[in-house]
This record gives C-alpha cells, sequence and structure tokens, in this order.
C-alpha cells in the first residue's frame, strides 16, 4: 500500500537549492573577490593550507562519517553531511563579509576566512545531530542557513558589546549549537518517540564506518582549536595544540572506564567511545585562553569525559521523557554539556591566576553575560526555526520513513513492499 504522499525531491529540494546556488553565484560575482596578499598578519598561504585541510576533513570526513551511524540512514548521514556543509559554508562566508561590504563595497576573502566559515558550519552540524534521520533535506538546508546566521549574529554581539576575542566567541559554537539543536528537537517532537522508532537502529557495520568519523575527528581536533590563534604567537598555538591533545588522550581513557563501570555487564558501550572521546576536545576549546599547564588540560579533559558519559548513560533518556526532547546524536551530551564545562573551567582559571579582584570580578560579569547571551539567542534561534519547520509545506517524513535512505535515495536493485 503506498503512503499518502511520498517525499518529492524533485519538487521541493531541486528548486530550493537551484534558487540559493544561483543566489550565491550571482552575490559572489558582484560583491566577493579573493584577496592576493601573499602574507596576512604573519601567515603565508603554504603555512596555513595544511590546518584549513585538518579543519576541512573534520567537517566533511568527520561529521560525516559520524553521521552514519544508524542501520538504514548511511547515505544520508553522510551525503546530507557534505550537502549542508557546503551550503552552509558559502552563506557564512557572506554573512561574516556584510559589515566589510557595507562600508568597502567589496568582500574580500581568503583561508583564514574560508577556515572561520567552516567553523560556523560544524556549529549548524552539531545542531542538525539532535533531528538527524527525522527530517528531510530541505529542513536540513533550511536549519543550517538559520541556524549559521543566528551563529554569526551571536558572535558580532559577543564581539561587539562585550568585546569577546573572535576565537573565544568563535568556540562557543559547541554550547550554540547544542542548545539550538535541543529546542529544534522538542518543537518536531513526534508522538511515540519514547519508544525507539522502527529504523533507528544500530549494528556493527555502521558502528564502525561510525567510529572512523571519531577517529577523523578526534585526529584533527588539536587543528581545529588552534588554527585560529595568533601565529605570532607561536607559543600560545603550541600550548593550544599540545592542551587539546593531552585532554583528548585523557577523555578517551577516562570515557572507556566510565562508561564500563556505568554498564550492568561491565562492558564498553561502542556508543559511549564514539561520541565521549571528544568530549575534551570540547571542553578544552572553550577554555583555551585559560589553560596554561598540562595538568589543567587533562583535568578538563577527564572531568568532560565523565559529564559526557554519565550524560549519555543516563541524561539522555532522561530528557526525552521529561521534555520530549528525542536528541538523536546526543549532542548535549557530546558538545552542550563538555561546552558548558569548559565555559566554567575558563572562568574559574582565570579567576585563580588574577591577583586583581576588579579585574576578577568584571571578567566574571562579562563572562556571565557571554554564556548568557549564547544560550538566549541559541533557544530563540532554535525555537523560530522549529516553528518554521512544523509547517506541511516541507512534508516532513512519516514516522515510518525516519531514519531511512530509501526515503531520499534512488537503489535501483532494492524493490520496496509497502
Amino acid at each position: 500500500m503506498a503512503p499518502r504522499y511520498a517525499p518529492s525531491l524533485r519538487s521541493r529540494l531541486a528548486p530550493f537549492l537551484l534558487f540559493l546556488q544561483i543566489g550565491f553565484i550571482i552575490i559572489y560575482a558582484f560583491c566577493i573577490e579573493i584577496d592576493n596578499n601573499v602574507k596576512i598578519d604573519g601567515i603565508t598561504f603554504s603555512n596555513f593550507y595544511p590546518e584549513f585541510q585538518d579543519v576541512n576533513v573534520m567537517v566533511i570526513l568527520g561529521f560525516g562519517f559520524l553521521s552514519t551511524f544508524l542501520v538504514r540512514y548511511g547515505f544520508s548521514g553522510s551525503g546530507f553531511n557534505l550537502l549542508v556543509a557546503v551550503m552552509a559554508t558559502q552563506w557564512a562566508i557572506i554573512l561574516m563579509g556584510t559589515e566589510s561590504w557595507y562600508y568597502r563595497g567589496k568582500i574580500r576573502v581568503d583561508l583564514r576566512s574560508f577556515v572561520v566559515a567552516e567553523m560556523c558550519t560544524a556549529s549548524a552540524l552539531v545542531s542538525i545531530g539532535a533531528v538527524v534521520g527525522k527530517t528531510n533535506p530541505v529542513h536540513l538546508i533550511l536549519i543550517a542557513l538559520l541556524e549559521v546566521f543566528g551563529f554569526v549574529l551571536n558572535k558580532w554581539l559577543l564581539q561587539t558589546l562585550l568585546q569577546v576575542q573572535p576565537l573565544n566567541s568563535i568556540m562557543l559554537l559547541h554550547i550554540f549549537g547544542a542548545f539550538f539543536g535541543l529546542m529544534l528537537t522538542w518543537i518536531l517532537y513526534r508522538e511515540g518517540s519514547e519508544q525507539q522508532f522502527e529504523k533507528e537502529k544500530f549494528d556493527r557495520k555502521t558502528g564502525l564506518f561510525s567510529m572512523l568519523g571519531t577517529l577523523f575527528l578526534w585526529m584533527f581536533w588539536p587543528s581545529f582549536n588552534s588554527v585560529l590563534v595568533d601565529n605570532r604567537a607561536p607559543e600560545r598555538k603550541l600550548g593550544a595544540v599540545c592542551s587539546t591533545y593531552l585532554a583528548l588522550a585523557v577523555s578517551a581513557v577516562t570515557a572507556a572506564a566510565v562508561s564500563a563501570l556505568s554498564s550492568p555487564k561491565g562492558k564498553l558501550n561502542p556508543i559511549h567511545i564514539q561520541s565521549c572521546i571528544l568530549a575534551g576536545g570540547v571542553a578544552v576549546g572553550v577554555s583555551m585562553p585559560a589553560v596554561h599547564q598540562p595538568w589543567e588540560a587533562m583535568a578538563i579533559g577527564f572531568t568532560a569525559a565523565v559529564v559526557s558519559t554519565i550524560g549519555f548513560r543516563y541524561f539522555k533518556i532522561h530528557m526525552l521523557l521529561a521534555f520530549q526532547c528525542h536528541d538523536t546524536c546526543g549532542v548535549l551530551s557530546t558538545h552542550g554539556l563538555p561546552g558548558l564545562l569548559g565555559w566554567l573551567a575558563h572562568l574559574l582559571l582565570q579567576i585563580k591566576d588574577s591577583d586583581d579582584h576588579t579585574v576578577t570580578i568584571r571578567f566574571a560579569v562579562f563572562h556571565i553575560c557571554t554564556l548568557f547571551i549564547t544560550i538566549a539567542l541559541s533557544l530563540s534561534m532554535g525555537i523560530i526555526t522549529g516553528l518554521l519547520l512544523k509547517w506541511n509545506i516541507w512534508r516532513p517524513p512519516q514516522d515510518k520513513k525516519c531514519f531511512d535512505d530509501q526515503a531520499f535515495w534512488e537503489f535501483p536493485h532494492l524493490v520496496v513492499y509497502k
């Protein structure tokens, strides 16, 4: 028996993508030019390109493979990740250059612009993890466009109103993306989500591909945290790389230990290993400006892994039952809680290292305001986006079509019986 309607990519996705892409081409043609300076702020192309590639690998391969853990959603997880990433990056470059265009009439871009744009895109990919499998590609593109707009706006507000450093405002992407995604999944809640969806399953083969994504993220996370550190201060860049590696290493060990301890059978949970070993990189990235000693990075990685693993084991199901937040990938435990821990660690370490009480109090007030603005804007944008996506004109997939590649991809060798 045929469904009431099949998700039509021809009538929804194709016109939408063509409209956006042609619009981007026109904007780039009239407003954007490449900065031809060989050396800017002490950075040369040959020095910066490897770091750009590292971030690119994280966004495309890392997040892409990480999204393949569902049995029948591997093509969609990786394919839609690429589609969203390239559209969101083009959009982020335009948004970040709006001020330059207003004053100079042109937006000048270089490799650094692309790196910042991809980091904004990473925030959108974090948000999408909360609703992956329950949306169609049009939903995902809309989420990415609105989320990137909200994140760039948040970045501008923090830098303009509170004089937050660009690196610090960008590293809040984990907190912004996680809470944006939580609001999305709360607004788009489907009745009956307390019982697992029919095709919301995980097996050894898809788990292996997903673990590959984790390994890509784990390997290149030091570059992600250090790429925007000022090259004119090489000791800071070295400190960022070393601190991130130590935090990741400790979080990998701790996540394995806590996973075994929290299991009734004393076994490792592959979901914990895939996601929670990254918690140290998230937390130390948010607290990076205040981390000066190796033990500080290791302590942050240890605490982040404990919080993340316990969050996956207990908090995820309680969020579903108590607040109707069906967080598919557990972005709250992977990015939200470690991000908040990193924010708190930044505050405590800054207080510890400061001798001037007036400066300390002023920093604490500004730091708290930074978090308040970030969470308030992410929640607001998440609610607005969720309400927009509830319109039936986008034709959301039916419950039986959730977490299923065949709703969107053509498989000639398969015959589907209804």
